[in-house]
């Protein structure tokens, strides 16, 4: 049997981080573009959007568990969660196309559409993307072949990100021919039919290693009570609730920001695609930092150094771009090695719970993780919808200044805030490095007697 601690291949690592790429299609189309398409494309208002992208994440949220325990369930020859990638591509990709599809269907009937393919489409996104993420933790054990796999997830994920981010409205005005609504649908066509080979090759590219103990119970009240007394879980849950509140928030009012405030609409794809670079070029020092000083005093240092820089924002006047993009690059550097910790930690998390309890619930662990950061989504592009409401913006006029200074509180302070206080979270996180060492070890030699029974 094969080593769940094996060095992974170039070709698997590649394979597997496609499928974020496809992932991420979906996701940065929702969150850079969704609630701008809704107002100043379909014509719908934005409080009506914010709370229809509330809703959403919170239908969202609700089934994020039911497919965690299902997966955790599930036994094929394909393993517990690469058949959810394959069966559930062609439903995401069609989904993905009716969201970003405008019926004429008047005002309730537009609210009514836009809400029922948005919930139907993150339904779609759930079945795929939780046991897609949950894959991570059982291609290997070792917490380091872990962030080296979720660093090529990551990279990949912002490959796709600076695609949407950097060619999205380009491609929409190409497609579209002066006709928005139409250049956003063809736009997403496109990006679902990647997604299709993507997912594919992800499905064929991977393989399962980390399996429960055998003698393992099917015991669902036992697998949620373990969950909530693993504190490493606990901390993760409301880091990503705050974290995902932040990027809702910042990605929701990034182009109201370009628009509205600079006066450069045209500007917010540039924007975007330089900040997503600095993702990109951070990223790999993720493992080595790691390694160095630990996941959880990484993830510390982002979060202080990120927020700070995300705040100062804030301050630059409308004609002084360089030092906005100057401090949007320093933020994204520093938040980068971050990224594919937190989802190490939550494998890690997941290790733990087996080794105290010996009862191993992956698919539980990351949908339940999922769950939390989820509600920070829903909730910070629902937070965003509002401030803009209340700020008394009207889409396509020039805004007041009070509607200004709520544009440009959802793209600094507040988000900078919110990430800095990450980091006070982070200080109860109770796996370091000589633990995760030790679980390894101890699984690894348990597995091995197992194996041999």
């Amino acid at each position: 049997m094969e080593k769940s601690t094996m060095k992974l291949s170039f070709a698997e690592k590649l394979g597997y981080s496609l499928g974020d790429t496809a992932s991420h299609f979906v996701w940065d189309m929702v969150g850079f573009w969704l609630l701008f398409f809704y107002t100043d494309v379909y014509g719908i208002s934005a409080a009506a959007a914010g709370t229809i992208m509330m809703i959403a994440r919170f239908w969202d949220m609700g089934i994020d568990p039911v497919i965690g325990i299902i997966s955790d369930r599930t036994n094929t020859r394909w393993g517990k969660f690469r058949p959810y990638i394959l069966f559930g591509a062609i439903p995401y990709a069609v989904l993905a196309y009716l969201t970003f599809t405008t019926p004429n269907l008047g005002e309730t009937g537009k609210i009514i559409y836009a809400g029922a393919t948005y919930i139907l489409l993150m339904t779609a996104y759930a079945l795929i993307n939780l046991p897609y993420s949950a894959l991570g933790a059982v291609m290997s054990s070792d917490t380091y072949e872990r962030a080296g796999l979720n660093t090529y997830r990551f990279i990949a994920g912002f490959v796709g990100q600076f695609i949407v981010t950097g060619l999205a409205l380009t491609l929409a005005n190409f497609f579209g021919k002066g006709d928005k609504a139409q250049g956003f649908q063809y736009t997403v066509l496109l990006f679902a039919g990647l997604s299709l080979v993507f997912f594919f090759i992800t499905f064929k590219t991977t393989k399962e290693r980390v399996h429960p103990p055998k003698e393992q119970s099917n015991s669902l009240k036992a697998d949620f009570r373990n969950l909530f007394r693993n504190r490493a879980w606990i901390i993760l849950a409301i880091v990503g609730i705050v974290s995902f509140i932040m990027f809702a928030m910042q990605n929701a009012a990034i182009a109201y920001y370009f628009k509205y405030y600079l006066g450069k609409e045209e500007n917010v794809q540039l924007f975007n695609v330089i900040g997503t670079v600095a993702l990109i070029v951070a990223l790999p020092l993720s493992k080595p930092l790691a390694k160095r000083f630990g996941n959880k005093n990484v993830f510390i240092g982002s979060s202080l150094i990120s927020g700070l820089f995300f705040i100062l924002i804030y301050l630059p006047g409308v004609n002084n771009l360089t030092t906005i993009y100057i401090f949007n690059i320093i933020a994204k550097m520093a938040y980068a090695p971050a990224v594919p910790l937190l989802w190490t930690m939550i494998a890690d998390a997941a290790d733990y719970g087996e080794w105290k309890t010996g009862r191993r619930s992956t698919g539980l662990y990351f949908s339940a993780a999922v769950f939390a950061q989820k509600a920070g989504w829903g909730v910070g592009a629902a937070i965003a919808g509002w401030i803009l409401s209340v700020s008394n913006f009207i889409p396509n006029a020039v805004q007041t200044n009070e509607a200004i200074t709520g544009i440009k509180l959802l793209v600094s302070v507040i988000p900078g805030i919110l990430y800095m206080s990450c980091a006070v979270f982070m200080i109860f996180y109770n796996i370091d490095s000589k633990t995760t060492e030790l679980m390894k070890t101890e699984l690894e030699a348990k597995r091995a007697l197992e194996n041999n029974d």
